[in-house]
């Protein structure tokens, strides 16, 4: 059996070797399409995971809010379940806003383990300075905790989180805003909010280009609740977890316990991972017709062989060849192409990676690098791929080659 075998890949070698142009260029389409997939698999993908990590990064995994997603029906509707029910001059309740028993929802969240719950609070403020007005989002924070989640630290160009404990009034706001109001650091600015009129300090600023960041302001938690009158309220509760990707299961779980509309990262950026999901249709489509293009010099390579070698085939036949013995020759000719080819293509694919991740981009005084991702995965696909498609382009030959009637053959040479 062994025997057998080796004298099909003998075979199959001899003729691969006698036809050495057509061979060359069948392994050089195989191995510029195995690269090319690799170099933009590699850009596209790792692209995707950046702009993922930065949706991850920019906010906690999953934030519960004081919204119900459904509200509770009017008593009416609930006494009269299904009849003809006209509501008239109802009154609507004024409710504080807040998230009520939020320290047993912050323990639940807490019982996960290696997570991280960030209680805050947000409202709004009037920045005043000399005659500039500008209307601000305030997020209050606890520093000791936010400083965990690492969101807000690692993008401010001046100043550290901390000093919002150390300075009374304190506040974090933008570059752009900043400039806007011609403030810089340690800068006294006037605030209204619904306490009344106020005055806050400039004690950090977020870096530009950080835009998920830099819409707000930050304050200490409890200077929060003094500028918006909400004394002890809370309003939002952040959790990050060790596996953002079980952000879902965790959120509805919340949800449905505490009745809060509890939003996943996934949740709040649906859109834009509908979008990934179309754009990486779209690359695999593209890249997989690279490689299919160039299986098609592998069916050449091997159709002209079966031409050439009709008369080979009649002898290999009439000493005892079966039709299978003919098929795996032809076969052995187009799996060997795609493997030469394929250890080509994996070469040319380093070399492409290499060259696009020493590309540096100057954007706003920051030097970026182009996102790559160089996990092995790839690798496997664009071979599997490759074999895949040398196997049906060199089995449609090899199968006509099998078919062949050696007496046909040997009378014609005659």
């Amino acid at each position: 059996m062994f025997a057998r075998a080796r004298l099909i890949l003998g075979m199959a070698f001899r003729y691969l070797a006698k036809r050495r142009r057509q061979t060359v260029v069948a392994v050089a389409g195989v191995g510029v399409g195995v690269g090319f997939f690799l170099a933009v698999s590699a850009l596209m993908i790792g692209s995707q995971n950046d702009f993922v990590e930065t949706l991850i990064d920019a906010a906690p995994h999953i934030i519960i809010t004081d919204e119900i997603r459904s509200p509770p029906p009017q008593p009416a509707v609930v006494a009269l379940p299904g009849g003809a029910v006209q509501v008239r001059g109802y009154k609507p309740r004024n409710e504080v806003r807040g998230l009520k028993d939020w320290q047993q929802i912050a323990r639940a969240a807490e019982a996960i383990p290696g997570s991280v719950v960030a209680p805050s609070i947000s409202g709004a403020v009037t920045l005043r300075v000399g005659g500039r007005e500008e209307a601000l989002g305030i997020i209050g924070v606890d520093p000791a905790i936010q400083e965990k989640l690492g969101n807000i630290e690692e993008n401010l160009a001046a100043g550290r989180l901390r000093d919002l404990e150390t300075t009374q009034g304190g506040i974090i706001i933008s570059e752009e805003l900043a400039e806007r109001l011609g403030v810089g650091m340690g800068d006294i600015v006037g605030a209204t909010s619904r306490s009344g009129n106020n005055t806050l300090k400039v004690v950090g600023l977020l870096a530009r280009g950080r835009g998920q960041f830099g819409g707000n302001g930050y304050v200490l938690l409890r200077e929060a609740q003094s500028l918006t009158a909400q004394p002890f309220v809370i309003n939002s509760i952040g959790i990050t977890i060790p596996d953002p990707y079980e952000a879902e299961t965790v959120a509805a779980g919340l949800e449905s316990r505490f009745g809060y509309k509890a939003q996943s990262w996934q949740e709040r950026s649906a859109d834009f991972l509908a979008l990934l999901l179309t754009r990486n249709v779209i690359m695999y489509s593209v890249v997989s017709a690279i490689l299919l293009v160039a299986s098609f010099g592998i069916y050449t390579v091997v159709s002209n062989s079966v031409v050439d070698k009709r008369r080979d085939i009649a002898i290999l036949r009439s000493v005892g060849f079966s039709e299978g013995d003919l098929q795996r020759i032809f076969i052995a000719q187009g799996i060997a192409l795609a493997l030469i080819g394929v250890l080509v293509g994996w070469a040319l694919g380093l070399l492409l990676m290499q060259i696009l991740g020493s590309l540096e981009f100057s954007i706003q005084g920051r030097v970026e690098t182009i996102p790559l991702d160089r996990r092995p995965r790839q690798f496997f696909i664009a071979g599997g791929a490759s074999l895949l498609c040398a196997i049906v382009a060199a089995w449609l030959p090899a199968r006509k080659a099998a078919r062949v009637d050696p007496v046909d053959i040997l009378r014609g040479a005659a």
